[in-house]
């Protein structure tokens, strides 16, 4: 075991990927002689050579045109997207052509090997055009896998299994967390499910799901709730395509309620997803309405973002709001 934060584990999966696989190629702005604008892929050139790790231009169309093509000739393609607030240019070719590969070929051919990393999320004060989390937008295309870990561990485990998952893979990382933090994380080569949740803290009497920084959210808001006698199953959805309706139900039928925690905005938000889902599996057994605290229906604000992000004191209220009904 090592003690890494989460961009160490990220760039610590990235190597293991790379000398594994020589097939792999590890591409994007600025990713080659500095490792990228927030190191994540440093010394990675200097070690498997500018053939294997190197800068693109900057447009991020042109990044996924290319992963799509090398992918299709069987090769791995690791695709980095500066911020997740630029991936909008590559938006056709993500869900257009990476997403319908294998389908419209009749599984002739596939971009499998295709795995595109990028930083989401506020908590920086990146303002309006580095704080966006736009995850909810890639879920409604199948053919993809969207992924978003929650610390260096789980970075490393769940970046391993999407480079080496047959599918192409969206992992979205939590940029607030880069350097928030370190964690144990174990030094082999070992990979996380794709598609299957983790019950963090099991409790009775109500559920708490988020994904990515939000975890942090849901975990002290449930630290608040403790000390009123209320007990919180926390669980972290790690796959939000495909997502682990399962665990969750599961989780929901014993507690009688529920709290979904996202930073994205509320309307058309995963959340939405999760509560329709939730509510068909699980409707005789509500207690309370299925409850969303989320970031707002705004642009991402600069000088109020401590207002637009749904904390723990926001959830703590939605618990008791819950727990009260």
């Amino acid at each position: 075991m090592s003690k890494m934060n989460l961009l160490q584990a990220i760039n610590n999966a990235l190597d293991i990927a790379m000398s594994t696989d020589p097939s792999a190629l590890c591409f994007g702005e600025d990713v080659g002689h500095f490792g990228g604008v927030f190191r994540a892929t440093s010394h990675l050139q200097e070690k498997f050579g500018k053939a294997r790790c190197f800068n693109t231009p900057l447009t991020e169309q042109g990044i996924l045109g290319f992963a799509n093509g090398i992918a299709a000739q069987g090769m791995t393609a690791i695709a980095e997207i500066q911020f997740a607030d630029y991936i909008f240019p590559a938006f056709d070719q993500i869900v257009n052509e990476s997403a319908k590969f294998r389908y419209r070929s009749g599984n002739q051919f596939d971009v499998g090997g295709l795995t595109i990393r990028t930083p989401y999320g506020g908590g920086i004060n990146g303002a309006h055009y580095h704080s966006q989390s736009p995850e909810a937008y890639f879920t409604h295309t199948p053919g993809l896998k969207i992924v978003v870990p929650r610390n260096p561990e789980q970075a490393k485990g769940l970046l391993l299994a999407s480079i080496r998952d047959p599918n192409p893979v969206i992992f979205f990382e939590p940029k607030k967390l880069y350097r928030a933090a370190v964690g144990e994380v174990p030094d082999e080569d070992y990979q996380l499910p794709l598609g299957q949740a983790e019950v963090v803290r099991e409790g009775s009497d109500i559920t708490l799901v988020a994904w990515g920084a939000q975890m942090e959210a849901i975990e002290q808001a449930a630290q608040l709730a403790e000390k009123d006698g209320i007990s919180c199953e926390l669980i972290d959805l790690r796959s939000l395509l495909p997502w682990d309706r399962d665990t969750l139900a599961h989780s929901v039928r014993k507690t009688g309620r529920l709290i979904i925690n996202h930073e994205a905005p509320k309307t058309s938000g995963f959340g939405a997803e999760i509560a329709a889902s939730i509510q068909e599996a699980c409707f005789l057994h509500l207690e309370s309405p299925i409850l969303r605290v989320t970031g707002l229906d705004t642009p991402f604000p600069l000088a109020l973002e401590k207002e637009y992000m749904p904390d723990h004191l926001k959830t703590y209220e939605a618990i008791l709001a819950s727990m009260n009904y």
